[in-house]
């Protein structure tokens, strides 16, 4: 096999005006090459050496034959550019790359560009170039307006340039430390938050956007401090307070219209600046709810019939308002949030949440109506709305919103406040119910030797139980009716209760048994045992089986001080476990040290009804005695 003639340039069809390729073309060959001559005699020769010097000019257009195919293989992988890459001594640099290939690379010598110039914009003097920009593109926008109010032709170019400008601001959250400083310092703070008053509503939504973006948590890069993005943080969100946003946002949320995808954009935006700056601080909440419109919206907004992100999202921040805060819990009782909220979960009466986000909205309402039953007054609302029907009406469908209707009356029910609750929840005949949703299916016990906590749903119906107990009247008829439920069908509910306190009591000298640990190890390294430690123990022990415990340990107390038959019955089953009513009076008596006698005028106190438990069950040994 020769070699030679398989490397051999092919050979064009006949007829081709193309010249023939030869075997080893010289540099000046190929130079001569990339100078073709017209095919009509379009090229001068030079007949007398020195008279047409400099005259005579060969074109560079190469006239192909229609007819002719150029061969695809001219050149490693057909780059048809192969022998154009040389300089003008005629060496070329050709390394047969295709034309996909030259494109990858030039990718990524545009990107390295690109990240060389993002480098540079983010410096100090990029970022100060960037606002002077958006300033003047602001103002000359404002001059276009104001001269051109009644012809938007003669100011449209300028609007798109403050799009452009505002978007610019974006990359600034990569770098907030340099950044921020910088926006407060120019007033670029104070002339974003100014165009949330623009005309164009597309331009606040774009300002919105931009603010959004910069007050997120997470801004910044990795390289960048934490400590340090949060103290720039701060200085642009208390800037932002300066002037006003918080009033101007709520303003702007009745100007945009959620069927447009822009607007609804911008809702969603605005919102999540809510949560931004809320998140940075949230007393700023009892401010936003009274110096703002804000309570009337987020509850006019999650009465939509459809769902929708921002239906959700408006959900949320309504529960981050509520959380811990007793001026806006108030506030909303006066909004008539109360029945907004019952009238919103009502649907969910009779079926489940569509999707996981809907189910989510639907927590964040629960969640809601359980932070404003913390207040007595709008616990005296939820039973004027009839809020304890409905929750009974949902324990019975057995649908997703069943354990969240327990949570709920849990919370109506606490306290001293709760016993008009309590009596309402009996005469909707609420005590069948619960007691169904309490003893359940039958499960077998599990084979660890570590017993499973007790569920949410079941800590709350203790909570429910022990409510009722502290709360209804003795010798009432709903009081007869309650201990009556224990008493029947060979007092069931009582052999419940006890299996739970059997799994509280595994679980809980697991717990002491590492604090005990932890305890040794503290003293072993000559630390002293501080308060601290203690009150951090007791919240573990709580964690650990110690709060289901003493719940479990209090119904049995009550049902045992006020029934004889259940009395007994508690006695035979605690002395097959070598156990008695005085390890229940134990229990009672820690709740009772850990709780405050913080009780109203009028009103018993938690802390003297377990004094009274205890002098019931165990008189001898009664605090104070």
């Amino acid at each position: 096999m020769d070699i030679d003639e398989l490397f051999k340039a092919p050979r064009f069809p006949a007829g081709s005006n193309k010249r023939k390729m030869p075997d080893n073309p010289t540099p000046e060959m190929l130079k001569k090459m990339r100078m073709d001559t017209n095919a009509a005699g379009a090229t001068t020769t030079a007949t007398n050496g020195s008279s047409n010097k400099g005259k005579a000019r060969a074109t560079v257009e190469e006239v192909e034959d229609e007819d002719a195919k150029p061969s695809q293989d001219f050149a490693p992988g057909g780059d048809a550019d192969y022998f154009a890459e040389e300089d003008d001594e005629g060496r070329f640099f050709g390394g047969g790359l295709t034309s996909e290939q030259k494109e990858i690379l030039n990718i990524f010598d545009n990107a390295g560009e690109a990240a060389l110039q993002d480098t540079d914009e983010l410096s100090i003097t990029g970022i100060r170039r960037t606002l002077l920009k958006f300033e003047r593109a602001v103002h000359k926008n404002q001059d276009q307006r104001s001269k051109y109010p009644d012809d938007p032709t003669k100011f449209i170019e300028s609007e798109a340039d403050l799009d452009s400008a505002i978007k610019s601001l974006l990359p600034l959250a990569q770098v907030p430390t340099l950044a921020y400083t910088e926006l407060v310092r120019s007033q670029t703070v104070r002339i974003l938050v100014e165009l949330f008053t623009h005309e164009n509503v597309d331009i606040v939504i774009d300002a919105v956007e931009v603010i959004h973006e910069l007050t997120d948590e997470d801004v910044g890069d990795e390289v960048e401090e934490e400590e340090d993005n949060a103290e720039a943080l701060k200085i642009l969100i208390e800037a932002l307070l300066e002037h006003s946003i918080l009033e101007l946002l709520v303003e702007n949320l009745k100007r945009l219209n959620e069927d447009e995808e822009s607007d609804r954009q911008g809702v969603f935006h605005v919102l999540g600046i809510f949560e931004n700056i809320l998140g940075f601080n949230p007393q700023l909440s009892t401010k936003l709810v009274s110096g703002t419109a804000i309570l009337p919206w987020l509850l006019q907004r999650i009465q939509s019939k459809e769902h929708s992100e921002n239906r959700g999202y408006a959900a949320e921040i309504l529960s981050i308002l509520l959380q811990d805060n007793q001026a806006n819990r108030v506030e909303l009782s006066k909004k008539d949030g109360i029945e907004t909220m019952l009238k919103v979960l009502s649907q969910y009466r009779r079926k489940d949440p569509s999707n996981a986000d809907e189910t989510e909205f639907m927590e964040n309402v629960f969640d809601c109506l359980c932070s404003a039953l913390v207040e007595p007054t709008n616990k005296q609302l939820f039973v004027d709305a009839e809020g304890p029907d409905l929750m009974v009406l949902m324990m019975k469908e057995k649908l997703q919103s069943r354990a969240r209707a327990i949570k709920t009356l849990d919370y109506a029910m606490s306290g001293p406040s709760g016993t008009i609750t309590c009596e309402a929840f009996i005469e909707a005949l609420g005590l069948k119910t619960l007691f169904s949703a309490f003893m359940g299916k039958s499960s077998k016990k599990s084979k660890s030797s570590i017993a499973p906590p007790a569920s949410e749903e079941t800590s709350h119906i203790l909570g429910i139980l022990s409510s009722l107990f502290s709360n209804i009247p003795s010798e009432t008829p709903e009081r007869i009716r309650l201990l009556a439920k224990f008493v029947e069908n060979g007092y069931e509910k009582v052999d419940k209760l006890l299996d739970i306190r059997d799994s509280a009591v595994s679980r809980l000298k697991v717990t002491e048994s590492q604090i005990a640990t932890q305890r040794k190890e503290l003293i072993a390294e000559g630390e002293e045992v501080t308060e601290e430690d203690e009150d951090r123990w007791y919240l573990q022990k709580l964690d650990g089986g110690l709060f289901t415990l003493q719940s479990v340990d209090y119904i049995l107390a009550w049902t045992a001080m006020e029934d004889d038959g259940v009395c007994s019955h508690i006695l035979q089953m605690l002395d097959r476990k070598n156990q008695s009513l005085k390890d229940i009076v134990k229990t009672l008596r820690i709740s009772h040290e850990n709780t405050d006698d913080d009780a109203r005028e009028g009103e018993l106190s938690q802390k003297v009804i377990l004094e009274g438990l205890i002098n019931a069950l165990d008189p001898d040994n009664a605090p104070g005695n």
